[in-house]
């Protein structure tokens, strides 16, 4: 794994958690490790047990210049999964205690906000600061759909945290939608589709 793609400059990494869910919001991460930030066992967070990926978030948080921003279920309805991550996005680089020279973004989408960029697919596996943005954002994700699980137990987001699993599915069916779904979500389907 590649620490940042310019080694001269403030770069932050960017990524997201919970695009494909049908409750909940979209967060996103965006990190500015300092250069002596040791970035042993950073990788995807799809990739790390939670123990790791919360072992490594208290690290990140404790050195890195970071921030964690949402869009809510209904932004994401209002304005569209994709607009709503790069909401998300822009809203965690505007969190930043400072501005960066340039941004990585995972994915193949962004949309100029003043500040040079490159987008990266699988950019999560491939450099540490994008890595580190995962793992905020997941454990951030993560965290708040086990509170919102105190409020409504019978979706199973404790353990699901809102993606389309069987479970979720049929407790849809069974008790209907929370304001926490997203109602341009098919939540009928086998598929996740947009209406």
């Amino acid at each position: 794994m590649e620490r940042c793609i310019h080694a001269d400059l403030a770069e932050a990494g960017l990524d997201e958690a919970g695009r494909g869910c049908l409750a909940g919001p979209v967060v996103a991460a965006a990190v500015i490790l300092p250069p002596d930030f040791d970035i042993a066992g950073l990788n995807d967070s799809k990739q790390l047990t939670a123990r790791k990926r919360e072992a490594l978030r208290v690290r990140i948080e404790a050195e890195a210049d970071w921030c964690v921003a949402m869009a809510s279920p209904q932004e994401i309805d209002e304005i569209n999964i994709l607009q709503a991550s790069l909401l998300a996005m822009r809203r965690a680089l505007r969190g930043l205690r400072q501005r960066p020279g340039h941004i990585a973004v995972d994915g193949n989408r962004w949309r100029d906000c003043g500040v040079p960029f490159t987008t990266v697919v699988k950019g999560d596996g491939r450099y540490a600061h994008i890595a580190a943005a995962s793992i905020l954002a997941k454990t951030h994700r993560d965290e708040y759909m086990r509170r919102l699980a105190e409020e409504f137990p019978q979706y199973g987001w404790a353990k699901n945290k809102g993606y389309p699993t069987r479970e979720h599915r049929l407790a849809v069916r069974r008790y209907g939608v929370t304001p926490y779904h997203r109602l341009t979500f098919n939540h009928e389907s086998g598929q996740l589709e947009l209406f």
